[in-house]
C-alpha cells in the first residue's frame, strides 16, 4: 500500500482514519497529534521544569525522546527524567538500563530512586508479605514516590506515558464503577494540594503507534512484561474495549473524546485533598494509602 500523502511505501494503516501512512508522515503525524494536545490543554508553558516518569519501556521512552524533540530548542523549557526501581528482580533491572542509556544520549538529567530509600522495601519484598495485588501495591507506593521526587526536583509538571489505550481503559473503569469522583480527577489541568500536576502528552496516541514510533526510530524500548502484570485489574476492560475497537474502529478515540466533552462542566472534585498525619504526603484521607499499605497506624 501506498502512503496516502506522498505515495511512497505505507508502514502503516490506521484503520480508524482510513489512511496509509509512510515512516515519515506518521512520525508526523504522530507528534502532531503531541503538540496539538500540549497546546489545547496548556500542558507545559513557558518557564517550566518537566519531570519525566521514566521506566524505560516504550511509552516512557517515546515520551521522553518526543518531548526532547520538541522542547531541546526551547532554553526556557527544562527537561528532566525519573525513575522508579519497585526492586522487581529479573525485570527492573533491564529496563533501568534502556533508562540510562536514553538520558545520556539526549542530555537529560536523570533521578534515580528505590522502594528500598524510599520506603525501606521493595515490591517483591512487600508482595511476599502483604495480601494486596501487587499492581495495587506497586501504582500507591510508585505514584507516592514519583511525586515526591518531582517535587524536591522542583518540577511544575510531571509527564508520565498514559498512551489513548490507558485513558480509555481508565475512562471505562470509572464510567462502570460510577466513580465520578476519579473521572474528574482525570481532567487535563486538574491541581491538588501537594501534588505536582501530571500532564499525558501521549493519550490521543494508541499504544500500538507509541511502540511502532518507538520502533522506527530506533529507541531503546524494553519488551520484557513486568511479571506482576497478568494480576492488573484492568485486563478484563483492556480486553473488552480492543475487541470493540476491532469490530468498531475509533471506539478508544470515542471514550476520550465523550470525556473531554463532559470534563468541562464537571466541576472540580469532591475529594478533599489533605496531609497524611504519618507522612505528611498528599492524602483524601487523614492516614495515607501509602502509609495504611505499609502498616504505618
Amino acid at each position: 500500500m501506498k502512503c496516502q500523502r506522498c505515495n511512497k511505501a505505507a508502514v502503516v494503516f490506521q484503520k480508524y482514519s482510513n489512511a496509509h501512512f509512510c515512516k515519515p508522515h506518521f512520525i508526523e503525524d504522530v507528534e502532531r497529534k503531541i503538540k496539538r494536545d500540549i497546546r489545547k490543554f496548556g500542558m507545559i508553558k513557558k518557564g517550566e521544569r518537566v519531570a519525566i516518569a521514566l521506566s524505560g519501556g516504550k511509552d516512557s521512552t517515546v515520551l521522553l525522546y518526543i518531548l526532547h524533540r520538541i522542547f531541546n530548542e526551547r532554553p526556557d523549557i527544562e527537561l528532566t527524567a525519573i525513575t522508579i526501581d519497585e526492586g522487581i528482580k529479573g525485570y527492573r533491572e533491564n529496563t533501568l538500563e534502556h533508562a540510562i542509556k536514553l538520558t545520556c544520549e539526549l542530555g537529560i538529567s536523570h533521578t534515580i530512586r528505590s522502594f528500598k530509600e524510599g520506603f525501606g522495601i521493595t515490591l517483591d519484598e512487600l508482595v511476599a508479605k502483604e495480601k494486596h495485588a501487587a499492581c495495587t501495591l506497586c501504582g500507591v507506593l510508585r505514584k507516592n514516590l514519583l511525586n515526591k521526587v518531582a517535587r524536591e526536583l522542583g518540577a511544575s509538571k510531571l509527564a508520565i506515558g498514559h498512551n489513548l489505550d490507558d485513558e480509555a481503559q481508565t475512562i471505562l473503569m470509572n464510567y462502570l464503577r460510577g466513580d465520578m469522583d476519579r473521572l474528574k480527577r482525570m481532567s487535563p489541568g486538574i491541581t491538588q494540594l501537594g501534588l505536582v500536576m501530571r500532564i499525558k502528552p501521549l493519550r490521543s496516541i494508541p499504544e500500538k503507534e507509541v511502540a511502532l514510533y518507538g520502533l522506527l526510530n530506533d529507541l531503546p524500548v524494553s519488551t520484557d512484561e513486568c511479571p506482576y502484570a497478568g494480576e492488573a485489574l484492568r485486563n478484563e476492560i483492556r480486553e473488552i474495549i480492543n475487541n470493540y475497537e476491532v469490530r468498531h474502529p475509533g471506539t478508544k478515540y470515542s471514550l476520550l473524546g465523550g470525556f473531554d466533552e463532559i470534563a468541562s462542566i464537571m466541576g472540580p472534585p469532591a475529594t478533599q485533598i489533605v496531609r497524611c498525619e504519618k507522612c505528611g504526603e498528599p492524602s483524601s484521607v487523614a492516614i495515607c494509602k501509602t502509609c495504611r499499605l505499609l502498616g504505618r497506624l
